[in-house]
């Protein structure tokens, strides 16, 4: 007994990863390209890439438009602050230039996604600086690949009072973070780290032992 098998559409070639970037369904090319693109984008799977593309296709055309000259237009306008390096389409960003952010106190913050993150909280009224990474030698990034060096200038012609570092209680953030406290203490900088512990709600007995142990080691007078 012979079967009889469907020739694919004529013209398309699957990527190497399979049919539209490592599933298993025959995109047509344009789409298999569209698919592929969402799928590069950082926390998206086959799944949600898919669904993505679809929801374009079945947008109208303006709207699909809207959303292209909108990532062209991002991506064109925004660049770092000169002052901060955060990403903002002027430069002195928005913070920077802000009549009511005091600037005796500095953020220091891995990524702007980060600073964003503790503006949400409403509670920082101060001024930031973005690293754009962490020290991480596994990565090939050192300090000089971080806006380490215009941190240090900006606490020497700015009138800082203290400095706080808002990095991650990661191998890399804790390298990072001493490494800054080094150099900031030559300049005889109030230096800080916020505090790491248990989630509001959290239990002992779900931690894990360095979430305890940095819990403890942030603990304060009540």
């Amino acid at each position: 007994m012979s079967l009889n098998v469907v020739p694919p559409n004529p013209g398309y070639t699957p990527t190497a990863a399979g049919y539209g970037g490592g599933s298993r369904h025959p995109y047509t090319p344009p789409l298999s390209n569209l698919v592929e693109h969402f799928q590069r984008l950082p926390g998206i799977g086959p799944k949600t890439a898919q669904r993505l593309a679809f929801h374009i296709l079945k947008k109208p055309r303006g709207d699909a438009e809207a959303f292209a000259n909108a990532l062209i237009t991002a991506k064109e306008a925004i660049g770092e602050c000169e002052q901060c390096y955060n990403w903002s389409e002027h430069s002195p960003c928005e913070i920077c230039t802000s009549t009511t952010r005091n600037s005796s106190t500095i953020c220091v913050v891995p990524h702007t996604e980060d600073l964003y993150a503790l503006e949400r909280t409403g509670e920082f009224t101060h001024q930031y600086h973005v690293l754009h990474g962490l020290i991480s030698p596994l990565e090939g990034l050192g300090p000089d690949d971080l806006r380490l060096r215009e941190l240090i200038a900006r606490c020497e012609a700015q009138q800082v009072d203290e400095v706080i570092l808002a990095l991650p209680p990661t191998v890399e953030g804790d390298t990072t973070s001493l490494y800054l406290a080094r150099l900031l203490k030559a300049l005889e900088m109030k230096t800080t780290r916020i505090a790491f512990g248990l989630p509001v709600g959290g239990e002992l007995d779900y931690a894990d032992t360095l979430t305890i142990t940095r819990a403890i080691q942030g603990r304060r007078a009540v």
